[in-house]
């Protein structure tokens, strides 16, 4: 692999800034300053530093975003705050968000520009678990939990697929935990209002096996440890 595309692989920096940086003298392999973006680099036993510091090579990038109400799911937005306005530019490129939330809607959000992850995560044949805890304007009871189970119409061809409705406060406004299989526009909102009841707070605590990292506050970010980005695709696999 050329140095310069190692350095822009693995900063997520575009290959002129790379050569910037070797230029610049900022580069060394194997303890050797290297000012040439065609030298040739080993990832796995050539130590490459920055300013004296090792990088670790990452072909991709795996972000978790905690997003926050009031900004779109999207890359770019002529008209609205982005979830990717939380991400330093630096690290941005090439970044796209697995799926989408809802403006009004907060929690786990994956960033990433492993194209084949996310279009395994997205897939409708996958069917990849999706988690969130919600606020219901309602009295939530079995007979939900009954009808979640069984799919419920919302005025799509068919029926949403069975969901997994869990009650954890029952009052007039309820608290709830519910597992969706399927990625259909606003439709835990759209089963809830087939019910007769309204969500007033939405909060999406996991993905597959990635878990929200309830330490982050919302418009903070984290990258993904090894471990999640492995249970990631062994599930996907």
């Amino acid at each position: 692999m050329r140095m310069d595309k190692f350095l822009s692989q693995t900063l997520n920096v575009t290959r002129t800034e790379a050569k910037k940086m070797l230029k610049q003298g900022r580069i060394s392999k194997n303890e050797v300053i290297c000012k040439d973006g065609a030298e040739k680099v080993i990832p796995q036993t050539d130590v490459v530093c920055l300013d004296g510091t090792p990088i670790q090579y990452e072909q991709f990038h795996y972000l978790m975003l905690y997003k926050p109400a009031g900004c779109v799911t999207a890359t770019e937005d002529a008209h609205a705050k982005t979830v990717m306005d939380y991400i330093p530019a630096e690290r941005r490129r090439n970044l796209s968000p697995v799926g989408r939330l809802d403006k009004d809607t907060e929690g786990l959000l994956l960033l990433t520009d492993d194209g084949a992850l996310n279009h395994r995560l997205l897939a409708p044949g996958k069917h990849v678990p999706k988690t969130y805890y919600a606020k219901i304007d309602g009295t939530v009871t079995e007979r939900e939990v009954t009808l979640f189970a069984e799919g419920l119409e919302i005025g799509e061809k068919k029926p949403t697929a069975p969901a997994i409705l869990e009650i954890l406060h029952s009052a007039e406004q309820s608290e709830i935990r519910v597992t969706i299989t399927e990625g259909k526009f606003h439709q835990i909102k759209r089963m809830f209002h087939a019910v007769g009841m309204e969500v007033l707070y939405l909060k999406r605590l996991s993905m597959g096996t990635l878990q929200l990292d309830e330490t982050l506050a919302p418009g903070a970010w984290r990258k993904l440890t090894e471990s999640e980005i492995q249970q990631l695709k062994e599930e996907q696999s």
